[in-house]
């Protein structure tokens, strides 16, 4: 019986420390980002040896406790806690990797999302800092942008009543907001490049904004690329979304 708690326990342990590590350490640079992700795949996978185990452990000791002799029950009082935590750490090291998995399926398989896919934006001075980058800045066409429209229906350009300057102005303060790290902005062009960095791997995606005069308003488009990673599991239209709702509102 104790062993089983000892080997639950360990195991539960280990797959959250699989999971807690996976995106810290990437952004720290100690491992590149496919160990990352492999990290936390297999860290769900310990993660439900560790349910099955804990939750094992957990019966066993309920029925040792309803055997009535005292012994058994204060062994099961003083158990219970530890393995309790423990399959809230397996339980998670489980729950948030498939939750992220379901969001995957949700999703195209697309990294490079646009409010113009027919025209989309294009980078100019964060390119250098794309070097290396897996994934490319040129727009992946007519593909791409069919998976988006069957994906993403609602992104489309915002158009703000008011003139290019005022709305350039409001661009750039929600850029600011956002935490982007600005790369470039040119108010003459109308357009703002910048850099977001994803919270948990740290993962960099580019953004640029485009603001083109609009009858006696102005048109703006925005375009997030990944520069790693097949799939964005939705995060650069969730980025454009939430962006153009401040620049909508600021």
């Amino acid at each position: 019986m104790k062993h089983l708690r000892l080997i639950a326990i360990t195991v539960s342990v280990l797959a959250a420390l699989l999971f807690a590590s996976s995106g810290p350490g990437t952004r720290l640079g100690l491992w590149d980002f496919r160990t990352g992700l492999a990290m936390l795949k297999w860290g769900a996978y310990v993660g439900l040896l560790g349910v099955a185990l804990t939750a094992t452990a957990l019966a066993a000791l309920a029925l040792v406790g309803g055997g009535g002799a005292a012994a058994g029950r204060r062994e099961g009082r003083s158990a219970l806690v530890p393995l309790a935590a423990a399959l809230v750490l397996a339980g998670a090291a489980v729950l948030v990797p498939w939750r992220g998995l379901q969001r995957a399926r949700a999703v195209p398989p697309i990294h490079d999302i646009t409010t113009d896919t027919e025209d989309p934006p294009v980078f100019v001075a964060v390119l250098p800092l794309r070097t290396g980058a897996p994934n490319p800045a040129v727009y992946g066409g007519d593909s791409v942008a069919a998976l988006q429209r069957k994906g993403y229906p609602d992104l489309r350009p915002l158009r703000v009543a008011a003139p290019p300057a005022t709305a350039y102005a409001r661009a750039l303060a929600a850029a600011r907001e956002m935490k982007w790290e600005v790369v470039a902005v040119d108010s003459v062009a109308g357009r703002i490049e910048a850099t977001a960095t994803t919270p948990w791997f740290g993962f960099h995606d580019d953004v640029v904004v485009r603001l083109r005069p609009d009858g006696a308003g102005t048109r703006v488009d925005v375009r997030s690329v990944s520069r790693v990673g097949g799939s964005d599991v939705g995060a650069n239209a969730a980025r454009i979304r939430t962006y153009l709702a401040r620049v909508a509102h600021t």
